[in-house]
């Protein structure tokens, strides 16, 4: 499988990243979203990124724009018809990313990859929502992309290896690691990190230590870069508090259930850093 033409649903910033990186590495990109100001906003993410880029030395002006000019804008998703992979970034959302994938299998060619960004659904259940569960895989990219290293590449119970080894080869093109992963909620990231996320609010919840000593002892203790508060911040408390009922979900099992704290900071609307107020103000 010849993969050129790269179809990306969703310009956030999961989206906008994919789009950026996969425009570097020199494919051609159709970067959709339902809405014009997503896109534009997204495009602009990537512009600031490329600049910075510039800025640094690390690519010339026309390097940069040379990038900009592989992206398309797509505000249909019927442009799925003329791409060899469409990697799926939308909402983390069960019903909606089976309305985009039923939407895709009817739209793509028969030889098209269908790929999610899911950081935490069952790839399978998703492929099922398809008449090709053989060509549905899992990419899961880290959060930024441009910069993170790791994508997981998880197999639904059908993915042929044909695929596997096509989406593999993209992600080594794109200077990423690909690391196989069986399709189980939460997948390894997650299942390993979201627990642990959970457990620092719980400790703040029951008052052991401050948000800041937290975040401190995991930084200077364990080696993290981020401590665990700020990192829920950044990755979004809604989304969080998603993955943990996914995983709570998914295995049954109480270890995995949402601290409460967390679900009423989603509540009041405090989401981390894309809303200005999380366990930390960003104002």
């Amino acid at each position: 499988m010849n993969i050129q033409n790269v179809m990306v649903i969703g310009a956030g910033q999961m989206g906008g990243g994919i789009a950026q990186v996969c425009a570097q590495a020199g494919f051609n990109v159709t970067l959709n979203d339902v809405k014009e100001e997503s896109y534009a906003k997204g495009i602009a993410v990537i512009e600031k990124n490329l600049a910075r880029n510039v800025e640094k030395q690390r690519m010339t002006e026309d390097e940069k724009q040379a990038v900009l000019g592989r992206i398309t804008k797509s505000l249909d998703i019927n442009d799925a018809k003329n791409v060899d992979i469409v990697i799926e970034a939308a909402v983390e959302n069960m019903d909606i990313k089976k309305s985009i994938f039923k939407q895709l299998d009817e739209i793509a060619p028969s030889h098209t990859i269908l790929a999610t960004n899911t950081s935490s659904l069952p790839i399978t259940e998703i492929a099922a929502a398809t008449k090709r569960p053989e060509h549905v895989i899992g990419m899961h990219y880290m959060n930024p992309v441009p910069v993170m290293k790791l994508v997981e590449i998880i197999r639904g119970l059908s993915t042929s290896d044909d695929v596997y080894q096509a989406v593999e080869e993209m992600t080594n093109k794109l200077g990423k690691v690909p690391v196989e992963v069986n399709d189980y909620p939460g997948f390894v990231a997650n299942r390993v990190l979201m627990p642990m996320i959970n457990e620092a609010i719980f400790t703040l919840q029951e008052g052991v230590a401050t948000k800041e000593a937290i975040d401190e002892v995991m930084k200077l203790g364990m080696n993290h870069p981020m401590g665990p508060l700020q990192l829920a911040d950044f990755i979004g408390l809604d989304t969080c508090l998603y993955i943990l009922e996914t995983l709570q979900e998914g295995y049954g099992d109480p270890k995995y259930r949402p601290c409460a704290l967390l679900r009423k900071y989603v509540n009041a609307g405090w989401l981390g850093k894309k809303s200005g107020r999380g366990f930390y103000s960003y104002s």
